[in-house]
């Protein structure tokens, strides 16, 4: 029931709700790299909210273990909650999507405007961790997106569309069972990897 397996084929099942969780994170980072005016003030308060958070763990007794309890915590709440909050048709994982996009959009078009080496931003903060983290949270999203998208057909009555929800509850729970261990893995690198390429 909760296999590796399993939630390979749930992820088949929602397809569909993955590539928009894809498109809208892509137009989160376009948007986050044009932002200007009020958008681009909103960015840069997520980043200096990130950066006060990222000097306090640093000054920690033991800021690997910081970074690692923080960065675990912080992302597998994220990653569960966005999954069942989707059921409110669906609006925070769109939200969720677009904001975080927009910080990396915005973040990568600072360093370039800024002279600064965007292949160290990118390959040795982005990469090491993004290549699990940022596909588990778009997973997560998803059924986030799919979880919306029952919600409102079975609101309208669309039974086809928006029946068999035993079936779908128990793909949330594996779905979230296997995001929180991406997740794991992904704050170990992070934690680890990321944090000595970057000291």
């Amino acid at each position: 029931m909760f296999s590796i397996f399993t939630f390979g084929r749930d992820i088949l099942k929602i397809r569909k709700a993955l590539a928009l969780s894809c498109l809208l994170f892509i137009v989160g980072i376009i948007a986050g790299w044009l932002g200007t005016g009020e958008m681009e003030r909103f960015l840069m308060q997520q980043l200096k909210g990130l950066g006060s958070i990222s000097e306090n763990l640093r000054n920690s007794s033991n800021p690997q273990l910081s970074f690692f309890a923080f960065i675990f915590m912080n992302n597998s709440i994220k990653g569960v909650l966005i999954i069942f909050l989707g059921a409110l048709f669906g609006i925070a994982p769109v939200v969720f999507l677009l904001i975080n996009g927009g910080v990396i959009g915005y973040l990568v078009h600072s360093f370039v405007l800024q002279g600064r080496d965007v292949f160290e931003l990118i390959v040795l903060g982005l990469l090491p961790h993004g290549i699990i983290e940022i596909p588990a949270i778009l997973i997560a999203c998803a059924f986030g997106l799919q979880f919306g998208a029952k919600t409102a057909s079975s609101i309208i009555g669309r039974n086809r569309a928006g029946g068999d929800w035993s079936s779908f509850m128990r793909q949330t729970l594996t779905a979230s069972i296997w995001i929180v261990i991406l997740l794991l893995i992904a704050a170990v690198i992070e934690s680890t990897v990321t944090f000595a390429l970057l000291s």
